[in-house]
């Protein structure tokens, strides 16, 4: 070391030596040149030498490739999706679930067994299988607390796009996706469908088989018959009629419907629509022996919405209240405009009234709380379904209640 820094300090000496001599030979004092020169040999050969700290390295360590943790990347995209899904390790344990899973089958904390929320052994043994043989698997499940749902089930692997590491424990691990698809509203519909094809092929079944069977009469025993074709051909009037009724009503709803997004946006004033439907009721409430009573406000009541749908609406309710409610012999219609309130037509009869467990199904196709009584009163099971296309089409609502004994009450709300 002393031999390495005499080496790095002999330049410096010599050329404080040759500054020496040249100042020397310019004529200053030597004893002046002398005594420079031995203090800046002192200080050059005294001063402590400096040390550098040794270059720090850094060293980067690079990620081994395929060891990296995918769970947090698949739960990111699992909870933006709105439909339930589980993550599941191979030992059928959840270790994700996004929040629609939570809001359909409650919070699950992370370890668990999914028997612990599932148990029906059709989804676990689909589980099973999937892990075993690593194929996707769906099967159908419902739930029917806390409300009948039905769900289609698939669960399959997660391919993760990269090879595992033995030595990454999440990483060995295999992940499976879980996910449930409500098909509450398809069954639903599927089901209405085959029940509205159903009840609208009965309902011409029975009148076209009458017309059948008195056109055959009428074409043998009863060809010369005067009397007999009097009284045939009424009948046959009747059927036909109520057939007409009935495909007229089927046509409403079909127009209803391709246009239940449409908004209204015509102005109408209520009080001269309800003494409109009123007037051409009353011959019917008289045949039947019902008064047709309106209680109305002073000044316009006005909403947005289409007359005719409106006029339709308000003579369903009102024949409906006099020919089912007749017994009480009057039928009150009330029209209320409070200032905070919403505007309400109220119909009110004072008949039999409605068991509870019917007034749910009332708007529903083809319903009915006493098939006998509608058929004889000649009503087709449409009018409250049409009542309630027409108000979900006006943002409205139908707002029903009975009491047997006490009658009935409809109320639409705008």
């Amino acid at each position: 070391m002393l031999v390495a820094r005499a080496r790095r300090e002999r330049p410096l000496l010599l050329l404080l030596t040759l500054l020496a001599v040249i100042a020397f030979l310019i004529g200053m004092d030597w004893v002046g040149v002398l005594v420079g020169w031995l203090l800046l040999v002192m200080v050059v050969v005294g001063r402590k030498p400096v040390i550098l700290p040794p270059p720090v390295l850094k060293v980067v360590e690079k990620e081994e490739p395929g060891v990296h943790q995918p769970l947090p990347q698949v739960a990111a995209t699992l909870g933006a999706l709105d439909i339930p899904a589980f993550v599941l390790g191979g030992d059928v344990t959840v270790l994700y679930q996004n929040k629609a899973a939570e809001r359909a089958f409650g919070a699950l904390s992370p370890g668990s067994h999914l028997s612990a929320r599932l148990r029906s052994p059709g989804i676990l043994d689909m589980v099973r299988e999937t892990i075993a043989t690593d194929e996707p698997n769906q099967i159908e499940h419902s739930e029917r607390l806390p409300s009948e749902r039905v769900y289609t089930l698939r669960i399959a692997p997660i391919d993760l796009g990269q090879p595992m590491l033995q030595s990454s424990e999440v990483a060995t691990q295999k992940l499976y996706l879980l996910s449930f698809r409500d098909i509450s509203e398809l069954r639903r519909i599927d089901r209405m469908r085959s029940d509205f094809v159903a009840n609208a092929s009965h309902e011409l079944r029975t009148p076209l088989a009458s017309l059948r069977g008195f056109i055959e009469t009428l074409q043998g025993p009863a060809r010369s018959d005067p009397a007999a074709h009097e009284r045939f051909l009424a009948i046959m009037f009747d059927q036909a009629t109520r057939m007409s009724r009935l495909v007229d009503d089927l046509m409403s709803l079909s127009r209803l419907e391709l246009k239940s997004h449409i908004a209204p946006d015509q102005t109408i004033d209520l009080k001269p629509l309800i003494g409109h439907v009123r007037d051409a009721l009353v011959p019917l409430a008289d045949d039947l022996g019902v008064e047709i009573r309106t209680h109305l406000p002073e000044g316009k009541v006005e909403v947005l919405g289409d007359r005719d749908e409106l006029v339709q609406v308000f003579e369903n309710l009102i024949e409906n209240a006099c020919k089912y409610g007749q017994e009480g012999k009057f039928v009150d219609v009330y029209l209320r405009n409070g200032a905070s309130d919403p505007v309400e037509v109220t119909v009110v009869d004072q008949g039999p009234g409605i068991p509870a467990e019917h007034v749910p199904r009332l708007t529903e196709r083809f319903y009915r709380v006493s098939v006998a009584d509608s058929r004889s009163k000649k009503g087709t099971g449409l009018g409250l379904a049409i009542v309630k296309h027409i108000l979900t089409r006006h943002r409205a609502r139908l707002i029903v209640k009975s009491e047997v004994g006490k009658g009935s009450q409809f109320t639409v709300r705008f």
